[in-house]
């Protein structure tokens, strides 16, 4: 038992922080960033530290080439006074080579060892000033080199070169760096701070709507003012008004059931009481005694018809949804139902019928509560047999039909009765718990209807009222069931 409680802890999904994945948008990208820039500031400083030791290489190629002679035997001649050879090679950091061939490939000064350009580096003009990337002697080197046409008879021009190792230049992209990221690393904590201030700062309006609404009595449900609160909160508090409101209408919605519930028990229960205090009378004859005893059963009969038309309510209501949906052949509900209520409607003389398609046929089966819809047609049906007369004159007649439009292939389910029918201004009323036709003289407790379109609702469907004849007299009514409405 301790390990399945420990694995419902360790699988409990962890309720998130808003202030917390708030801050981590926003830091993540800055902490990521941070070593993009350093890589983007190391390659600026390459780039800054090679200018000014650049500009010097090429002022002693261009030193050197001038140097460079043709002979008076047409072969070139290079002359380095030592002074000069000195002053190139005095470098306290970095090593300094250089190298000048003649025409014909022949060394004429410098180090041997300097590698050439590659045959595939295009020669710039005489005396243009090339710089590229090299190795000496394991060392990486920058080198700056010209080529020098002495002459017009298309030989193979001079080449002067002067390689320099890399120190100074890392040296001083390491300085730029430290210039530029150190005070980085002193402005990104305050970034941080900066930002957990900010986001304290702005996520406050939702701290002070928590107070307001944790103050709040129990019993108030006004609306909470959306011009205090920032404007992407007002959507939020706009949703909670809409609560507030739909909460206090079910609030006076159940206050009115309640009520009426009451008063409708009232009468049955107020009956029951009378007939009791009668029967228990001295001098009462056993005649007056059996129609106190009828009495107190019609109204205990019906008060347990208005208990569990309440039970009813409440369940449809409810919505069912602890209850497993299945698929619901309405035809075979349809018929259960009409077997239920034969013998009422035999009892009252009424011709109770069925009219429609077959059980199986395709379009009947609804997915839903097999319950909740035999107890939302049996109310239709009880409905009609409860308000149609019979007499010998105008026998009652009831028709229960199951359809499928041919059309939308919608199903259509209708209770037709010839009986007094319901007048044009009252068919939406009639639909509201304990609301009764005026005129009818009939006992009833007003929930039936209000039970079928609560369950209809939950089952996507619409339910009306319209007269079955409006030619006749009386006209009748005709209820139907339409599914398949989203």
């Amino acid at each position: 038992m301790k390990s399945k409680g420990w694995n419902l802890r360790v699988f409990k999904r962890e309720q998130r922080s808003l202030f917390g994945e708030i801050l981590d948008w926003m830091l993540t990208p800055l902490l990521l960033l941070w070593p993009i820039s350093l890589a983007l500031t190391w390659l600026v400083a390459q780039g800054l530290a090679n200018k000014p030791f650049d500009r010097a290489l090429v002022y002693n190629v261009q030193a050197l080439a001038q140097q460079v002679r043709l002979g008076p035997d047409k072969l070139v001649q290079f002359s380095l006074p030592q002074p000069a050879s000195e002053l190139l090679r005095a470098d306290e950091t970095d090593l300094v080579y250089y190298q000048v061939t003649g025409s014909l490939g022949e060394h004429l000064s410098g180090d041997r060892e300097l590698p050439l350009p590659k045959s595939n580096e295009p020669r710039g003009n005489s005396y243009e000033v090339q710089i590229r990337d090299d190795e000496m002697r394991g060392l990486e080197v920058r080198v700056a080199y010209t080529w020098i046409q002495l002459d017009a008879e298309g030989k193979r021009p001079a080449l002067v070169q002067v390689a320099e190792t890399r120190e100074k230049r890392s040296v001083l992209a390491a300085e730029i760096i430290k210039g530029v990221m150190l005070p980085q690393f002193a402005l990104l904590p305050l970034a941080v701070l900066l930002v957990w201030l900010a986001l304290v700062r702005g996520i406050k309006p939702l701290s002070q709507l928590e107070e307001r609404i944790r103050e709040r009595k129990p019993d108030d449900l006004s609306p909470l003012d959306d011009k205090a609160v920032p404007m992407e909160v007002a959507p939020l508090v706009v949703s909670v008004n809409d609560l507030l409101e739909r909460l206090k209408e079910s609030i006076v919605t159940q206050k009115r059931f309640l009520a009426d519930a009451a008063h409708q028990l009232k009468t049955p229960l107020a009956g029951l009481r009378m007939q009791a205090d009668l029967a228990q009378r001295s001098g009462s004859s056993e005649e007056d005694l059996k129609k106190s005893l009828q009495q107190i059963g019609r109204a205990s009969v019906q008060a347990t018809h208005t208990v569990n038309q309440l039970l009813s309510l409440a369940r449809a209501e409810g919505g069912g949804t602890n209850l497993p949906l299945q698929s619901c052949d309405m035809v075979k509900l349809a018929s259960e139902v009409l077997q239920d209520s034969l013998p009422h409607a035999m009892d009252k003389g009424l011709d109770l019928g069925f009219e429609g398609v077959d059980a199986g046929t395709p379009g009947v089966q609804v997915q839903g509560n097999p319950t909740l819809l035999k107890e939302m047609l049996r109310n239709l049906v009880e409905n009609s047999v409860h308000y149609t007369p019979s007499t010998p004159e105008r026998q009652g007649v009831i028709t229960l039909r199951v359809l499928v439009d041919p059309y939308s292939r919608a199903l259509v389910i209708q209770v037709e009765d010839n009986g007094p029918g319901i007048p044009l201004s009252e068919r939406e009323l009639v639909f509201q718990p304990f609301y009764r036709a005026l005129g009818t003289n009939v006992d009833g407790s007003g929930l039936g209807l209000p039970i079928v379109k609560e369950i209809a609702q939950q089952h996507r469907a619409t339910v009306s009222v319209d007269a079955a004849n409006p030619s006749q007299t009386p006209p009748g009514a005709c209820f139907t069931l339409r599914f398949g409405v989203s």
